[in-house]
């Protein structure tokens, strides 16, 4: 960038993400005065829905929040009611709620690697472009997807919006004999997984950092999927450490209870969805919190597989903080997805019953669990006939929409600072990029790229 003067970006709408959103950049006088991730989307009120449904009703409603996600807002919603109804379910019902979430991550995290975000690393425009220069990978892609919606269907009914989901497990549970087929296709999968990772490690990543507080959930001896304690690892800035830095910091807990006390939500002119912060301090959660926060909790394999894919060792305390890099540790994820499917699998055994009963009482629950973009927090209070009388729900890439900001922010900066001489266009896809390293799910379409630029 050879110019010193205003200079402003608008991307009317955003290319490869999951709905419809917009970037403002403005540069005055050399440096960046404002960055904006416009969520435009008109509000769903998903929220006010809920109030007056009977308690049984939030999984099947909430799951039409997203069609990327719907298992992440099933079961958050289960935690919720049972949680207010004063309820826990275990054993092999938990395992298959588990067994479920796995089938999603599978297919969301390999929707992001292969069709929105691999196509930045390798210079093309899309996912059609990259089929025509990378036809194998494209397809081993399509297959690890598959995979994943099977297992969606077999345990949810159907791939999309599952629909054998309900408070206190599900309306039916698998036989062993109908898992069986879904092991063998797992374990053609893990094939896939390992060379998901081994491709993706060979991409070239800008140098990054993120200067922000890491919030995922954290189970004490496995890695977070369907439930946890919210847990924070300091941002390396307060120990006065540098963005990018590879340091374990000391993580905080808290209830799940004081989530919507520690996590502040607060409305912001340029965007349908609230800004949420950590009470003030910018947060970020998904795939980079979760590896930081309980990385060492990875499956034997799937930590082999963080360590080939150049993430260092977490059991050593390394973390990663290149949002760039955010696309391995998806990888790793999705691998450790299929390795887990395989060992719940392996060690089923139907339950007596589908379901355990949830009746219902006055009081407020509360669920979170980790869809692949982040915690997703839900919060329901009935009255003593299990009506909702009060819903509140905290997605991810809300939660996110100041991180990402401000990754905006420290990238332009630095192309101002270089003096290089970066064109809009060029300026504009970093941008856009950064924006799909932490795969925002604004809702459920995608649109092509809109540009509108204006100097001053």
């Amino acid at each position: 960038m050879t110019h010193r003067g205003s200079r402003v970006l608008h991307v009317g709408s955003l290319s490869r993400v999951e709905g419809e959103g917009a970037l403002h950049v403005r540069v005055e006088d050399g440096r960046v005065t404002e960055t904006r991730l416009r969520i435009y989307e008109p509000p769903r009120f998903f929220e006010a829905f809920l109030r007056g449904r009977a308690y049984t009703e939030p999984p099947d409603i909430t799951a039409r929040v997203c069609g990327i996600c719907p298992v992440a807002y099933q079961m958050s919603a289960c935690l919720a009611v049972e949680d207010a109804c004063g309820v826990e379910v275990g054993g092999q019902l938990a395992e298959l709620r588990r067994l479920l979430y796995c089938g999603e991550w599978i297919e969301s995290q390999v929707l992001h690697i292969y069709l929105l975000h691999a196509p930045d690393f390798l210079g093309r425009d899309g996912a059609i472009d990259l089929a025509r220069t990378h036809r194998a990978e494209v397809e081993r892609g399509l297959r690890l997807k598959q995979t994943g919606n099977a297992l969606m269907a077999l345990l949810g009914g159907r791939a999309i919006h599952p629909v054998n989901v309900r408070v206190g497990g599900f309306h039916r549970v698998p036989s062993r004999a109908e898992l069986r087929p879904l092991a063998e296709r797992l374990r053609r999968a893990m094939d896939d997984a390992w060379e998901t990772v081994r491709w993706v490690s060979g991409f070239d990543f800008p140098e990054a950092g993120c200067d922000n507080a890491l919030l995922a959930l954290a189970e004490p001896d496995r890695y977070a999927i369907d439930g946890g304690t919210p847990s924070v690892m300091a941002a390396p800035g307060a120990h006065g450490l540098p963005a990018d830095s590879q340091e374990a910091l000391p993580v905080r807990r808290f209830p799940v209870a004081a989530y919507t006390d520690e996590v502040v939500e607060e409305q912001v002119p340029h965007s349908t969805a609230l800004h949420s912060t950590l009470r003030g301090e910018r947060l970020l959660t998904g795939s980079l919190a979760r590896y930081a926060v309980s990385g060492r909790l990875l499956s034997p394999v799937a930590l082999e597989a963080a360590r080939a894919a150049g993430l260092g060792d977490p059991t050593a305390g390394t973390v990663c903080r290149n949002p760039f890099r955010s696309i391995l540790v998806r990888a790793v994820e999705a691998l450790y997805a299929v390795d887990e499917a395989l060992r719940i699998i392996e060690a089923y055994e139907p339950p007596p019953r589908p379901f355990v009963e949830v009746r219902p009482r006055a009081g407020t629950g509360h669920g979170a669990t980790e869809a692949p973009r982040g915690v997703l927090y839900h919060r329901y209070v009935l009255d003593a006939e299990g009506n909702v009388t009060d819903a509140r729900l905290v997605p991810p890439t809300a939660q996110n929409q100041g991180a990402i900001e401000e990754d905006l922010r420290r990238l332009v900066q630095a192309e101002t600072d270089r003096g290089a001489d970066t064109d809009d266009a060029a300026l504009t896809a970093l941008c856009e990029r950064a924006i799909r390293n932490h795969d925002p799910c604004i809702s459920c379409s995608t649109h092509f790229l809109d540009l509108t630029i204006d100097r001053s």
